[in-house]
């Protein structure tokens, strides 16, 4: 499909790794880091072999934005996660294609295994975190101690 200036709209709609790092609030070495690690793959390359992007790879990387610094989640985590997800858009296509019972169910089985494995990461993930409160929960409560005996003393 071409636009009236004659360019390919699919081209059009790709950026380069420096408007995409801008777009994100990334950095083009952290977009670099993000494929060397195969958590992304960029949409397509230019004659000279420069990524491009697209608008759901910078989905994915707003992704694991907020798999990292909102949810707290470390790369590999992520990676997991991904890999959750990604399977999980393709069963569901496959069961939208589907024209058989027994796959359907073959396909829902398999989403339903892969959503509890990833609820599994999830209160993992929740466990530690609460355990990691609870040791900071304690030394406060040890330095409120400290600091009602030495009150206690000075009165």
């Amino acid at each position: 499909m071409r636009d009236e200036d004659g360019t390919q709209k699919a081209q059009r709609e790709l950026c380069g790794i420096g408007q995409a790092a801008q777009k994100l609030g990334v950095s083009v070495r952290s977009l670099r880091y993000y494929q060397e690690v195969g958590l992304i793959t960029p949409s397509g390359r230019t004659s000279g072999g420069n990524r491009l992007y697209a608008d759901s790879d910078l989905a994915r990387v707003r992704r694991i934005r907020e798999l990292q610094t909102l949810l707290g989640f470390n790369l590999d985590e992520i990676r997991t996660i991904l890999v959750y997800e990604d399977r999980l858009a393709q069963v569901r296509v496959e069961f939208h294609a589907a024209s058989d019972d027994g796959d359907r169910l073959r396909l829902l089985s398999e989403g339903e295994t892969a959503y509890r494995r990833l609820r599994a990461e999830i209160d993992e993930k929740i466990s530690r975190l609460a355990a990691f409160r609870d040791e900071i929960d304690e030394r406060l409560e040890r330095m409120n101690r400290f600091r009602d005996g030495a009150v206690a003393r000075s009165s």
